[in-house]
Protein backbone atom coordinates (compact mmCIF):
# COMPACT_ATOMS: atom_id res chain seq x y z
CA UNK A 1 0.00 0.00 0.00
CA UNK A 2 1.28 3.60 -1.29
CA UNK A 3 0.90 6.16 1.35
CA UNK A 4 0.79 9.53 0.39
CA UNK A 5 2.28 11.86 2.62
CA UNK A 6 2.24 16.00 1.74
CA UNK A 7 5.24 18.11 2.65
CA UNK A 8 2.98 21.34 4.06
CA UNK A 9 6.46 22.96 5.27
CA UNK A 10 7.48 26.01 4.45
CA UNK A 11 8.52 25.94 0.33
CA UNK A 12 12.20 27.34 1.62
CA UNK A 13 12.76 24.24 3.70
CA UNK A 14 11.77 21.13 1.38
CA UNK A 15 15.37 20.99 -0.17
CA UNK A 16 16.75 20.22 3.22
CA UNK A 17 13.76 17.53 3.79
CA UNK A 18 13.21 15.70 0.64
CA UNK A 19 16.31 13.77 1.18
CA UNK A 20 16.66 12.65 4.56
CA UNK A 21 12.36 11.85 4.61
CA UNK A 22 12.45 9.26 0.89
CA UNK A 23 15.87 7.87 3.00
CA UNK A 24 13.72 7.85 6.38
CA UNK A 25 10.41 6.39 4.91
CA UNK A 26 12.29 3.98 2.89
CA UNK A 27 14.70 2.50 5.89
CA UNK A 28 11.01 1.96 8.08
CA UNK A 29 10.04 0.04 5.32
CA UNK A 30 7.38 2.39 4.13
CA UNK A 31 6.01 2.64 0.20
CA UNK A 32 5.17 6.36 0.13
CA UNK A 33 4.72 9.11 -2.29
CA UNK A 34 5.87 12.28 -1.01
CA UNK A 35 5.26 15.32 -2.53
CA UNK A 36 4.64 19.36 -1.86
CA UNK A 37 1.66 19.22 -3.58
CA UNK A 38 -1.36 16.62 -3.96
CA UNK A 39 -4.75 16.30 -3.86
CA UNK A 40 -5.89 16.89 -0.60
CA UNK A 41 -8.58 14.20 -0.68
CA UNK A 42 -5.58 11.70 -1.15
CA UNK A 43 -3.34 12.75 1.63
CA UNK A 44 -2.79 10.06 4.49
CA UNK A 45 -0.34 11.89 6.40
CA UNK A 46 0.66 15.67 6.20
CA UNK A 47 4.40 17.14 7.48
CA UNK A 48 3.70 20.34 8.84
CA UNK A 49 5.20 23.67 10.11
CA UNK A 50 3.75 26.73 10.57
CA UNK A 51 3.97 29.25 8.00
CA UNK A 52 3.83 26.14 5.33
CA UNK A 53 1.56 25.48 2.68
CA UNK A 54 -1.68 24.59 4.70
CA UNK A 55 -3.79 26.61 6.52
CA UNK A 56 -7.14 24.95 6.50
CA UNK A 57 -7.10 21.34 7.26
CA UNK A 58 -10.82 20.60 6.44
CA UNK A 59 -10.20 19.52 2.81
CA UNK A 60 -7.90 16.62 4.25
CA UNK A 61 -10.90 14.11 4.57
CA UNK A 62 -8.48 11.15 4.52
CA UNK A 63 -5.75 12.23 7.17
CA UNK A 64 -4.58 10.15 9.59
CA UNK A 65 -2.12 12.41 11.20
CA UNK A 66 -0.22 15.96 11.46
CA UNK A 67 3.14 15.86 11.97
CA UNK A 68 4.32 18.84 13.06
CA UNK A 69 8.89 19.55 12.48
CA UNK A 70 9.28 21.52 15.47
CA UNK A 71 8.79 20.97 19.16
CA UNK A 72 6.54 24.19 19.64
CA UNK A 73 2.39 24.00 18.50
CA UNK A 74 1.60 27.50 19.38
CA UNK A 75 1.08 28.49 16.21
CA UNK A 76 -1.21 25.65 15.22
CA UNK A 77 -3.00 24.55 17.92
CA UNK A 78 -5.33 26.90 18.04
CA UNK A 79 -6.49 26.23 14.14
CA UNK A 80 -10.27 25.54 14.47
CA UNK A 81 -10.09 23.15 10.87
CA UNK A 82 -7.39 20.30 13.06
CA UNK A 83 -9.24 17.37 12.05
CA UNK A 84 -6.69 14.87 12.82
CA UNK A 85 -4.37 14.18 15.52
CA UNK A 86 -1.62 16.56 15.45
CA UNK A 87 1.96 15.67 16.40
CA UNK A 88 4.68 17.78 18.15
CA UNK A 89 8.39 16.68 17.32
CA UNK A 90 9.89 14.80 19.93
CA UNK A 91 13.25 13.83 18.54
CA UNK A 92 16.43 12.47 20.03
CA UNK A 93 18.25 15.63 18.03
CA UNK A 94 16.37 18.27 19.31
CA UNK A 95 16.82 16.89 23.40
CA UNK A 96 20.56 16.46 22.97
CA UNK A 97 20.84 20.41 21.21
CA UNK A 98 18.78 21.74 23.85
CA UNK A 99 20.72 19.83 26.31
CA UNK A 100 24.03 20.94 25.27
CA UNK A 101 22.47 24.38 25.05
CA UNK A 102 21.59 24.39 28.86
CA UNK A 103 24.54 22.64 30.21
CA UNK A 104 26.92 25.01 28.48
CA UNK A 105 25.52 28.25 29.95
CA UNK A 106 24.45 27.03 33.40
CA UNK A 107 28.20 26.06 33.69
CA UNK A 108 28.69 29.29 31.82
CA UNK A 109 26.97 31.11 35.03
CA UNK A 110 28.17 28.43 37.68
CA UNK A 111 32.08 28.77 37.04
CA UNK A 112 31.42 32.71 36.29
CA UNK A 113 33.22 32.62 33.19
CA UNK A 114 32.08 35.90 31.89
CA UNK A 115 34.27 37.71 34.66
CA UNK A 116 37.57 36.56 33.65
CA UNK A 117 36.56 36.81 29.80
CA UNK A 118 35.00 40.83 29.79
CA UNK A 119 38.84 41.46 31.85
CA UNK A 120 41.68 40.11 29.69
CA UNK A 121 43.28 43.24 30.77
CA UNK A 122 46.28 42.31 32.39
CA UNK A 123 45.22 42.74 35.74
CA UNK A 124 45.91 39.12 37.40
CA UNK A 125 41.88 38.87 39.53
CA UNK A 126 42.37 36.61 42.44
CA UNK A 127 38.59 35.94 43.11
CA UNK A 128 37.23 33.53 46.22
CA UNK A 129 36.65 29.71 45.12
CA UNK A 130 33.02 29.30 43.57
CA UNK A 131 30.61 26.55 45.27
CA UNK A 132 30.84 23.45 43.90
CA UNK A 133 27.86 22.03 41.53
CA UNK A 134 26.28 20.04 44.73
CA UNK A 135 25.95 23.72 46.63
CA UNK A 136 24.10 25.11 43.19
CA UNK A 137 20.35 24.12 42.71
CA UNK A 138 19.01 24.72 39.16
CA UNK A 139 15.03 25.25 38.81
CA UNK A 140 13.55 23.97 35.60
CA UNK A 141 9.76 25.31 35.20
CA UNK A 142 8.72 23.11 32.68
CA UNK A 143 9.62 18.93 32.93
CA UNK A 144 8.30 18.03 30.08
CA UNK A 145 10.82 15.71 27.58
CA UNK A 146 13.21 18.31 26.82
CA UNK A 147 13.11 19.39 30.95
CA UNK A 148 13.58 16.35 31.95
CA UNK A 149 16.89 15.51 29.69
CA UNK A 150 18.29 19.07 30.59
CA UNK A 151 17.38 17.99 34.68
CA UNK A 152 18.83 14.32 34.16
CA UNK A 153 22.38 16.16 32.88
CA UNK A 154 22.22 18.68 35.53
CA UNK A 155 22.36 15.83 37.78
CA UNK A 156 24.68 13.88 36.40
CA UNK A 157 26.85 16.83 36.76
CA UNK A 158 26.19 17.14 40.89
CA UNK A 159 23.50 19.97 40.34
CA UNK A 160 20.77 19.78 42.80
CA UNK A 161 17.94 20.35 40.63
CA UNK A 162 14.01 21.03 41.11
CA UNK A 163 11.53 20.99 38.59
CA UNK A 164 8.22 22.04 38.31
CA UNK A 165 5.50 21.36 36.25
CA UNK A 166 1.44 21.71 35.79
CA UNK A 167 0.51 18.38 37.00
CA UNK A 168 2.24 15.95 39.21
CA UNK A 169 5.27 13.88 37.92
CA UNK A 170 8.06 12.23 39.97
CA UNK A 171 11.19 11.80 38.64
CA UNK A 172 14.58 10.00 40.35
CA UNK A 173 17.38 12.38 40.33
CA UNK A 174 14.77 15.40 39.97
CA UNK A 175 13.11 16.66 42.77
CA UNK A 176 9.51 17.72 41.34
CA UNK A 177 7.40 20.44 41.83
CA UNK A 178 3.46 21.30 40.99
CA UNK A 179 0.73 23.74 41.14
CA UNK A 180 1.38 27.58 42.70
CA UNK A 181 2.64 26.47 46.00
CA UNK A 182 5.26 24.36 44.20
CA UNK A 183 6.34 26.57 41.48
CA UNK A 184 6.96 29.37 44.65
CA UNK A 185 9.34 26.28 46.02
CA UNK A 186 10.69 26.17 43.06
CA UNK A 187 11.52 29.90 42.34
CA UNK A 188 12.43 30.56 45.77
CA UNK A 189 15.39 28.13 46.05
CA UNK A 190 16.81 28.62 42.39
CA UNK A 191 20.37 29.92 41.93
CA UNK A 192 19.44 29.74 38.48
CA UNK A 193 16.14 29.28 36.44
CA UNK A 194 15.42 27.37 33.32
CA UNK A 195 12.66 28.11 31.42
CA UNK A 196 11.12 25.44 29.35
CA UNK A 197 7.52 25.82 29.29
CA UNK A 198 5.26 25.49 26.21
CA UNK A 199 3.37 29.02 25.27
CA UNK A 200 0.24 28.89 26.27
CA UNK A 201 -2.49 31.93 27.34
CA UNK A 202 -1.65 30.50 30.84
CA UNK A 203 2.01 30.75 30.88
CA UNK A 204 2.35 33.89 28.53
CA UNK A 205 4.20 36.27 30.85
CA UNK A 206 4.56 33.62 33.63
CA UNK A 207 7.67 35.11 34.65
CA UNK A 208 6.46 38.35 35.84
CA UNK A 209 7.72 41.04 38.58
CA UNK A 210 6.10 38.86 41.20
CA UNK A 211 7.62 35.75 40.83
CA UNK A 212 10.61 37.36 39.58
CA UNK A 213 11.04 38.58 43.53
CA UNK A 214 10.75 35.64 44.72
CA UNK A 215 13.92 34.10 43.50
CA UNK A 216 17.03 34.62 45.33
CA UNK A 217 19.33 37.80 44.95
CA UNK A 218 21.87 36.97 42.18
CA UNK A 219 19.82 34.53 40.56
CA UNK A 220 20.34 33.39 36.69
CA UNK A 221 17.55 33.61 34.18
CA UNK A 222 17.82 31.14 31.43
CA UNK A 223 15.34 31.14 28.79
CA UNK A 224 15.48 28.73 25.32
CA UNK A 225 12.16 27.74 25.87
CA UNK A 226 9.37 30.68 24.57
CA UNK A 227 9.66 34.93 24.54
CA UNK A 228 6.17 35.33 25.90
CA UNK A 229 7.46 33.32 29.06
CA UNK A 230 8.86 36.45 30.32
CA UNK A 231 7.12 39.68 31.04
CA UNK A 232 10.20 41.67 28.93
CA UNK A 233 9.89 44.92 31.66
CA UNK A 234 9.76 42.79 34.50
CA UNK A 235 12.82 41.26 34.01
CA UNK A 236 15.04 44.23 33.02
CA UNK A 237 13.66 46.05 35.88
CA UNK A 238 15.04 43.08 38.26
CA UNK A 239 18.27 43.40 36.46
CA UNK A 240 18.61 47.12 36.23
CA UNK A 241 17.72 46.44 40.06
CA UNK A 242 20.43 44.31 40.89
CA UNK A 243 17.98 41.24 41.85
CA UNK A 244 18.87 39.15 39.13
CA UNK A 245 22.45 39.13 38.11
CA UNK A 246 22.06 37.78 34.59
CA UNK A 247 19.34 36.52 31.81
CA UNK A 248 20.28 34.71 28.80
CA UNK A 249 17.69 34.58 26.65
CA UNK A 250 17.44 32.59 23.18
CA UNK A 251 13.80 33.11 22.16
CA UNK A 252 11.94 36.68 22.31
CA UNK A 253 8.20 38.23 21.79
CA UNK A 254 9.02 39.02 17.89
CA UNK A 255 11.57 37.48 16.41
CA UNK A 256 14.11 38.59 14.97
CA UNK A 257 15.02 40.80 17.96
CA UNK A 258 14.80 44.06 17.11
CA UNK A 259 18.20 46.15 17.09
CA UNK A 260 16.87 49.00 19.19
CA UNK A 261 15.54 46.45 21.70
CA UNK A 262 17.07 47.21 25.43
CA UNK A 263 18.28 43.61 25.85
CA UNK A 264 21.02 43.73 22.77
CA UNK A 265 23.40 46.91 24.89
CA UNK A 266 21.76 45.41 28.47
CA UNK A 267 24.97 44.51 29.99
CA UNK A 268 23.24 42.07 32.34
CA UNK A 269 21.84 40.15 28.98
CA UNK A 270 22.94 37.76 26.85
CA UNK A 271 21.00 37.43 23.21
CA UNK A 272 21.73 34.01 21.05
CA UNK A 273 19.82 34.09 17.87
CA UNK A 274 16.72 31.38 18.56
CA UNK A 275 19.88 28.35 18.49
CA UNK A 276 19.12 26.43 21.37
CA UNK A 277 18.03 23.32 19.82
CA UNK A 278 16.89 23.06 16.14
CA UNK A 279 14.93 20.46 14.25
CA UNK A 280 18.00 18.98 12.55
CA UNK A 281 16.60 17.42 9.18
CA UNK A 282 17.79 13.61 9.47
CA UNK A 283 16.86 12.90 13.00
CA UNK A 284 13.50 14.62 12.92
CA UNK A 285 12.86 12.78 9.26
CA UNK A 286 13.61 9.64 11.26
CA UNK A 287 11.72 10.34 14.29
CA UNK A 288 8.60 10.85 11.51
CA UNK A 289 8.70 7.70 9.48
CA UNK A 290 9.14 5.50 12.61
CA UNK A 291 5.90 7.30 14.12
CA UNK A 292 3.81 6.52 11.22
CA UNK A 293 5.35 3.60 10.56
CA UNK A 294 4.28 2.09 14.02
CA UNK A 295 0.63 3.98 13.09
CA UNK A 296 0.34 1.73 10.08
CA UNK A 297 0.91 -1.48 12.45
CA UNK A 298 -1.66 -0.07 14.49
CA UNK A 299 -0.39 1.68 17.49
CA UNK A 300 -1.36 5.51 18.14
CA UNK A 301 0.53 8.08 17.28
CA UNK A 302 3.14 9.39 19.68
CA UNK A 303 3.72 12.96 21.44
CA UNK A 304 -0.29 13.86 20.30
CA UNK A 305 -0.91 17.28 21.69
CA UNK A 306 -3.56 17.88 23.72
CA UNK A 307 -5.85 20.53 21.66
CA UNK A 308 -7.12 21.61 24.86
CA UNK A 309 -3.92 22.64 26.47
CA UNK A 310 -2.29 23.69 23.80
CA UNK A 311 0.76 21.34 23.87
Amino acid sequence: MTLNILFAGNPSIWGDYETPLRDAFAEAGLDVALATDMAPEVVDYMVFSPAGTVEDFTPYTKLKGILNLWAGVEQVVGNPTINAPLCRMVDRGLSEGMVEWVVGHVMRHHLNIDLFLNNQDGVWRETANAPLARDRTIGILGIGALGLACGEALAALNFNVVGWSRSAKSHAVIDCAHGDTGLNRVLACSDQLVLLMPQTPDTTHMLNADRLARLPKGAVVINPGRGPLIDDDALLDALDSGHIAHATLDVFDVEPLPPEHRFWAHPGVTVTPHIASITRPVTAARTIAQNIAGHQRGEPLRDQVDLSLGY
